[in-house]
């Protein structure tokens, strides 16, 4: 499949869809940073990879993206900010988890779109101390 054809079948999916594999992608990433950093005993890589995917933190790192998106990274950001899940997890505001949500969905969609520089830019940002 080329890039087009790969672009047109990732933005054709539902964003939940998307930001489920994006929550993987994301989280993979994650815990690659974190063991990069030189951070060696579990439960240290546990707590700290924690204080990247929660909910909060993924809403405000997509502040320090925003203005680095093409309209069409914007749009799938949108598409999965305004999902309706039935998942809201107890600490986070609604308004906070649907920020988060539509950062996986966009993380998603590079990802199925094969864009690891972009990906790795847009991880560089986030992973920013």
């Amino acid at each position: 499949m080329d890039n087009q054809a790969e672009k047109k079948a990732a933005a054709n999916l539902p964003s939940l869809v998307l930001a489920y594999i994006g929550d993987s992608v994301y989280e993979l990433a994650v815990r690659e940073h974190v063991v990069k950093s030189g951070v060696v005993k579990v439960g240290n890589l546990h707590d700290k990879a924690v204080a990247y995917v929660r909910a909060e933190r993924q809403s405000a790192l997509f502040t320090e993206i925003k203005a680095l998106l093409s309209v069409e990274e914007l749009e799938i950001y949108r598409r999965g900010r305004n999902a309706k899940g039935s998942h809201q997890p107890p600490h986070a505001s609604v308004g906070t988890y649907r920020r988060a949500t539509g950062l996986e969905a966009l993380i998603g969609y590079l990802y199925l779109c094969r864009e690891q520089e972009r990906l790795d830019s847009i991880f560089a940002v986030l992973f920013r101390e």
